[in-house]
């Protein structure tokens, strides 16, 4: 008995010391994706860079990460989870300490070109990973724990990484994964278990070579479109142009070819299909509110940048709430419910924060915040459930490689078209404002002839600028309101999901 006994509690530690390693891993990535952000003027400054060649700090991350993203489940399949997971995250690691040391532009963008080829792998393996740990009635609780690494790391990313900017130095918002990154490393190395090859397949380089050039063409268009003027630019034509035919070259290789990059049997699973297309539409949604909001809230609404991560902040206890309830009910009632309960927050949060003002209160843009996050808590447990709930062991690791692929390429493209619409709208509502600006009307006379000469001036200056600040809310706002049509026109897409319960389809895919 005594035997048995120690036997359970060590099971227990190695799943308690797995799980801390794989969300610790998760969150390390995900904070990373944000917390650089706010400290690339500090950068420029630093490293004597133009605005436009500092970017490229944030966009060989994001390119480097995606390509690498696709590889994720060959690599486990090929060669173990557990190895490609430790030298994930120390490279990873390593990455970031190199980028914190870096002292010219073109070292950092290099660096963070490894710590997005590394750090793509993070999320994939952790979500497989706590999959092949718990069993089927316990893994909802496990993707709700998951969740709030992959949703509060962005959250909390730009108030850390202004604080310790502020504080510190820009070069701290990289040191700090190091401490993440060798706890992440020594509990997963200490607990997890050796795992199987499963596929023994040679990679399939071609197809691998036609989806990167088309991912990485697509993620530069996106991500550069904004400052060039969209297809005004021949840059951006020409990534247009090659994504467009290498995707459709990959998917002419994939469907001719023995032994493809990306299995089409994927694609047979009807829940598999559905989470994508699903994860794809509220990565739109989800990142772009998370770009909008801190601009609001520092050049609109005056805060600091500090100041403004902790209004944001009860974004993330709202989250973190209903992951909690989602993990608990997704067992007991079919997984759409909490789906459709989440989008409908999720509608009802942007419709509100689509009437702010420019004066709005404090109150208004927490609530709101909190019921948005809410919403995003009850979408993402039972969606990663339902995703993966029918899907074979073996497609595992190219499943969940593809699920945070369409999350960050959705994620690309609602930024772009938010702040695409952004500037539209702002010059729309400008052109509008300004119409009232003229010599013959009265209030415009008695406000400018109450002072004189430069005080004159001054007072049309201030009302310019108060017509541009106005402007820009209402861009933003117009942003919101086309985001909550968004999130219901994806709600019949919920009927690509099967029902049933995350246990009983859980179990019956082990089954399987």
């Amino acid at each position: 008995m005594a035997s048995s006994s120690a036997m359970g509690r060590g099971a227990i530690r190695s799943t308690a010391l797995i799980a801390f390693g794989t969300l610790t891993a998760t969150m390390m990535q995900a904070l990373d994706t944000t917390i650089a952000n706010v400290a690339l003027p500090h950068m420029q400054g630093s490293l004597s860079a133009s605005q436009e060649q500092v970017a490229w700090v944030l966009t060989s991350y994001i390119v480097a990460a995606a390509i690498a993203t696709t590889p994720t489940g060959y690599l486990a399949n090929r060669y173990g989870v557990k190895p490609v997971f430790l030298v994930a995250i120390a490279g990873f690691t390593i990455a970031s300490m190199l980028c914190g040391i870096a002292s010219s532009l073109s070292e950092i963008v290099f660096f963070r070109l490894l710590q997005g080829m590394f750090g793509a792998a993070l999320v994939p393996l952790s979500q497989t990973t706590l999959l092949d740990t718990y069993p089927p009635e316990k893994q909802g609780s496990a993707m709700a724990a998951w969740g709030m690494g992959v949703m509060i790391g962005p959250i909390i990313g730009p108030a850390l990484g202004g604080w310790l900017t502020e504080n510190y130095s820009w070069r701290w918002v990289f040191y700090i994964n190091l401490p993440i990154g060798v706890a992440a490393f020594w509990a997963l190395k200490t607990a997890l278990p050796d795992t199987k090859v499963r596929n023994n397949n040679p990679m399939d380089f071609t197809g691998f070579a036609f989806l990167s050039i088309a991912i990485a063409s697509l993620q530069l268009m996106l991500d550069r479109g904004q400052s060039l003027d969209w297809f005004q630019s021949k840059e951006i034509m020409l990534e247009c142009f090659l994504a467009i035919t290498a995707f459709y070259l990959f998917i002419s290789h994939t469907l001719t070819t023995d032994k493809p990059f990306i299995s089409p049997e994927l694609f047979k699973d009807r829940n598999l299909v559905g989470g994508l297309i699903l994860i794809a539409m509220l990565g739109i949604v989800l990142f772009s509110t998370f770009a909008l909001l801190p601009p609001f809230l520092q050049n609109l609404q005056g805060y600091s940048v500090v100041t403004a991560g902790m209004i944001m902040a009860p974004r993330g206890v709202g989250t973190m709430i209903a992951m909690q309830i989602s993990g608990r009910i997704i067992n007991r009632m079919d997984t759409r419910i909490p789906i459709l309960i989440g989008m409908l927050l999720l509608a009802y949060s942007l419709h509100w924060m689509s009437t702010f003002s420019p004066d709005v209160g404090l109150i208004d843009i927490v609530l709101s915040g909190v019921i948005q996050g809410m919403g995003l808590g009850f979408i993402f447990v039972p969606l990663s459930a339902a995703t993966f709930s029918s899907l074979a062991p073996q497609y595992r690791g190219d499943g969940t490689a593809l699920y945070s692929l369409l999350r960050n390429v959705g994620s690309s493209a609602g930024i772009a078209l938010a702040f695409a619409y952004q500037d539209y709208g702002t010059k729309m509502a400008h052109s509008v404002l300004v119409e009232n600006i003229n010599p013959y009307n009265p209030a415009v006379i008695e406000y400018l002839n109450s002072s004189t000469g430069l005080l004159g001036i001054s007072s049309l200056m201030q009302i310019e600028g108060e017509i541009q600040r106005q402007a820009a809310v209402i861009g933003m706002l117009g942003n919101f309101h086309y985001m909550a049509y968004g999130v219901l026109f994806a709600i019949p897409f919920l009927l690509l999901l099967r029902p049933g319960k995350a246990d009983d389809s859980l179990e019956s895919a082990v089954m399987d």
